[in-house]
């Protein structure tokens, strides 16, 4: 805990009338921090001092420095507004970003410890790039870590006039009031103390027992601790082939001394070369630890085995389809018969597929057409950084029909359609291989042109609205919570299988969720069975809710909206993506991710196939 000592920056400004009122303001306050550190002084969870928060610096400050010291010299003290000339042990900025505090420490005129008294500020959908800050930290013995902002989304339970219970935040009481609406909600759990779910990103990437793989059957335990041993802990192993478990056993010696490397066996058998090796490893307690209870888990890790290079085997065809060009302002590919039974429909008018219909089961929602997409509902993060208005242009961006072109090759049926997009040169190119059974390969390429000022995207994929009778989901990718680029390490690559339903988590404000990341392949069912499988030329991401993204995006404003009042749309959203950029932590009001995590505008091309099951 820091234990802050409560002073108010009065002072700041004296004139000959104010300077007995303020002395003797100063003494008061003064006698008060003497109290308040004598109190405190033994408690056993104060490891620092702080002398306030958010409240400017003058001489007030420096005088409670000076008495604090006194009565304790062997604790520090900080104060951030202090910055790092001032009185102060720690330099402890706020929401420094990572190339700030890796300046900090690659400067030698900087000698004083660096601890954020706030970071990483958690609200939303957020904590992407939480890892990056924590691999400087590991790296770089002047940065000392940083203080989460904050633990726990600070809404309260409230009923509307509806009668429904929710969380509430500002502008919920009363709407003439200013407020800040739900920046009281930026915490790792929600008010309910349940993990949000970058929550689970925290956890890992702060664990303290690291493994890294040495040889085969051959482990390095690395004890990040201080000042315990590993002897309280077992470890747990299981062996996965393309994410279906093998084998498994534990090892119940993997003591460590603190601060210590030790090389472990781990007796797994044999892998080769034709499969997805990944070896999962949980540590565990033996016995229960004050709060914990037995065989809870303390650390996880998965390593890969091997590398392997997914790929996409392109479709085959043994007859071709046909084309049926009867009705108008559309034509049909299909291919009547008791095993390729299907119908892929295009319109004339603007090159969309409007049906998708195989073996007399629709998997396109009735007025609803296969698109391409570049937008999300943004969350918090985007709009602190008012990306909902800078990359407004991709909000609904409008696409020219331009041409289309139709072919057979290889008996297959290719079909190219170009559209311009408006208010740019630039180009998005939609390609689709149809075999005998209703297979469709599809490409989509955004092609930019010379006029390079468009703003970034937020993902480069395609949308396939669904009827809401697809419930059921099997992957094979990240899991089993949501996961992004920059915020994946805590979710595993397994085999998962879960519903449409689950996928949604309610953030107290509707935004973007639900994403999955480096699925090799996923499948989206009915109860009967039926449905789609996607496979890509790379592994990709994807989502599906039983919300249109719309009923997600509050516009370019921010509305005072809950999840819990959401009202669920009769389809399964599936949003496929080749791409989508992260959702960073650096701070919720001005900040983007990381460069890195970035989908600058640009060349994109997205490879994969649908498959109907």
């Amino acid at each position: 805990l820091v234990a802050e000592a409560n002073i108010e920056s009065h002072g700041m400004g004296y004139g000959p009338e104010t300077l007995a009122r303020d002395t003797a303001y100063r003494q008061a306050h003064l006698e008060r921090n003497e109290r308040h550190v004598k109190r405190n002084f033994n408690h056993p969870s104060v490891i620092i001092w702080s002398l306030g928060n958010e409240a400017g610096y003058g001489p007030n400050f420096e005088a409670a420095y000076n008495l604090v010291r006194s009565l304790d010299p062997s604790r520090p003290i900080q104060y951030e507004r202090a910055e790092y000339e001032g009185k102060t042990d720690i330099f402890c900025p706020m929401y420094a970003s990572h190339a700030d505090i890796r300046q900090y420490s690659e400067d030698p005129t900087k000698t004083k410890p660096l601890i954020q008294c706030e970071y990483a500020h958690a609200m939303g959908n957020s904590e992407g790039g939480f890892k990056e800050y924590w691999d400087l930290f590991r790296t770089m013995p002047k940065l000392q870590g940083g203080f989460i902002w904050d633990f726990a989304d600070q809404s309260i339970r409230w009923k509307g006039s509806h009668g429904k219970k929710f969380f509430a935040y500002g502008g919920d009481f009363n709407n003439t009031d200013p407020s800040d609406q739900n920046f009281c909600d930026n915490g790792l759990v929600n008010p309910d103390r349940k993990f949000n779910p970058h929550a689970y990103e925290v956890q890992h990437i702060c664990q303290n027992i690291w493994s890294t793989l040495r040889e085969p059957h051959r482990i390095e335990v690395y004890n990040e601790f201080f000042f315990r041993d590993l002897s309280r802990y077992g470890l747990r192993w299981e062996l996965l082939r393309n994410g279906e478990p093998q084998e498994s056993g534990e090892v119940d010696d993997v003591n460590v001394a603190p601060q210590g490397r030790r090389l472990i066996n781990v007796p797994y058998g044999d892998i080769d070369g034709s499969a997805e090796w990944l070896l999962n490893l949980n540590y565990y307690l033996k016995e229960a630890d004050g709060l914990l209870e037995k065989d809870f888990v303390v650390a996880r890790e998965q390593i890969a085995l091997n590398d392997v290079v997914w790929t996409m085997t392109p479709l085959r065809s043994a007859a071709r389809p046909k084309i049926n060009n009867n009705a108008a302002h559309q034509f049909t590919v299909h291919n009547p018969g008791a095993n390729g039974d299907f119908e892929i429909t295009f319109s004339m008018d603007d090159g969309s597929i409007t049906r998708y219909r195989v073996r007399g089961v629709d998997l396109l929602k009735s007025g609803e057409t296969i698109r391409p997409n570049f937008w999300r509902a943004p969350t918090d993060n985007d709009f602190g950084a008012g990306l909902q208005k800078k990359m407004g242009f991709w909000r609904r961006p409008v696409l020219v029909y331009y041409s289309l072109s139709q072919y057979d090759k290889n008996k297959l049926q290719v079909i190219t359609i170009d559209y311009k997009l408006r208010g740019s040169d630039a180009m998005v190119r939609m390609e689709y291989r149809i075999d005998d059974q209703g297979n469709m390969e599809i490409t989509e390429k955004l092609i930019p042109g010379k006029d390079r000022d468009l703003p970034g995207i937020f993902r480069f994929g395609v949308r396939i609205p669904m009827p809401r009778s697809f419930e059921q989901i099997e992957y094979y990718g990240r899991g089993p919570y949501e996961n992004y680029p920059d915020r994946k390490n805590s979710a595993f690559l397994g085999l998962w299988k879960q519903t449409v339903t689950e996928q949604f988590y309610p953030y107290l404000r509707p935004q973007e969720n639900g994403n999955k990341t480096d699925i090799r392949w996923m499948r989206i069912t009915n109860a009967s069975g039926r449905g789609l499988e996607v496979v890509a030329e790379k592994p990709f991401a994807a989502s599906a809710l039983h919300c249109y993204m719309e009923s997600l995006d509050d516009g370019d404003a921010k509305h005072n909206r809950h999840s819990e009042l959401l009202k669920e749309d009769d389809v399964t959203d599936l949003m496929v993506d080749g791409a989508q950029m992260g959702v960073g932590c650096i701070n919720s009001w001005s900040e983007t991710p990381l460069p890195q995590h970035m989908l600058p505008y640009g060349e994109y091309t997205f490879h994969f196939i649908l498959r109907p099951i």
